[in-house]
């Protein structure tokens, strides 16, 4: 198996995930938090998929599907076009309110199938390329794409206990 085909598969299995969680959610489950101010899996969704549509869209050198897809206006959260939910403080997770999950799947979809031809173009070398000088040692593009399976595995992770709790 190639790297590039691990790296397809853990994002697979985050979209797989994904759907599992929002199957049956109604506005209630979505937009609920466990305790003040934690993150609900309104936000937990919308968060690991803008990570992942900001972070492809910044390697492959292309516009992010927020944007492209007009994902901004259709949710409507009153956020900046650029927020992806980094450094939140608890009154800026209140205002992810997603009342449909289809909403939320459907950006999914969109964000992942980008990211899949994306990984399906690369070559094993392409993965060497330095993405990031800025660390030490610099980080390559396949490292940058292990972190962005994991943040969003951790992500849903959370949203699938979430949705254990609620239901």
């Amino acid at each position: 198996m190639r790297a590039k085909d691990v790296l397809t598969d853990g994002l697979g299995r985050v979209a797989e995930n994904v759907a599992a969680v929002l199957d049956g959610l109604g506005p209630v489950e979505l937009n609920r938090a466990p305790a003040p101010g934690a993150n609900t899996i309104a936000w937990l969704v919308w968060h690991l998929t803008r990570v992942q549509d900001v972070q492809v869209a910044d390697v492959a050198g292309t516009d992010e599907v927020w944007r492209t897809g007009g994902w901004a206006e259709r949710f409507g959260l009153g956020l900046s076009e650029t927020d992806t939910g980094y450094g939140h403080t608890p009154e800026d997770v209140a205002r992810v309110v997603v009342d449909d999950p289809g909403l939320l799947q459907a950006y999914h979809d969109a964000t992942h199938e980008v990211s899949r031809d994306f990984l399906d173009s690369l070559s094993e070398s392409d993965l060497d390329r330095i993405v990031d000088d800025n660390w030490d040692p610099p980080v390559t593009l396949g490292v940058r794409l292990v972190s962005i399976v994991d943040d969003d595995a951790q992500h849903i992770g959370q949203a699938a206990y979430l949705k254990g709790l609620f239901t």
